[in-house]
């Protein structure tokens, strides 16, 4: 892997004009709006990305999301972002927990250990959410 930043911001910029020709066809396809939010957060476009991504989640709810690669889908973008805001992160997290397919993306295993969560580790909440999904020992199990 060759870390040539001039060929992949020529890579991002092509497909975000590819992206952008997808979303103006279907500008109420949350999905779409959502790759070009992660598009622009590569390209170092935080406040257009965030702004994308928020649309993006107001046209396709987690809580409405059946599908846990949907509900997954929905919060991952956010951690993706360069600077990115961890207080709309939180808010989709918990959203996404209350989903009525919570994705395997948050189950207790994957926020304890999957790197895409490294941003939020230390924030109080997420630490809250985390230790609320642990698994319980039953004592009454134990001879």
């Amino acid at each position: 892997m060759t870390k040539d930043a001039a060929r992949a911001r020529t890579a991002f910029e092509v497909s975000r004009g590819r992206q952008e020709k997808i979303v103006q066809a279907q500008p109420d396809y949350g999905p779409a709006l959502c790759v070009l939010g992660l598009i622009d957060a590569a390209l170092g476009r935080k406040d257009l990305a965030l702004d994308e991504g928020r649309r993006a989640m107001a046209l396709m709810p987690v809580e409405k999301i059946s599908s846990t690669a949907a509900a997954s889908f929905n919060i991952s973008p956010l951690q993706q972002r360069g600077p990115w805001d961890k207080e709309l992160a939180l808010q989709q997290l918990e959203a996404g927990l209350r989903a009525p397919a919570a994705s395997l993306m948050l189950s207790y295993g994957a926020l304890k250990l999957f790197p895409i969560w490294d941003p939020l580790r230390g924030d109080p909440r997420f630490e809250k959410i985390v230790e609320s999904l642990a698994p319980k020992d039953d004592a009454s199990s134990v001879k």
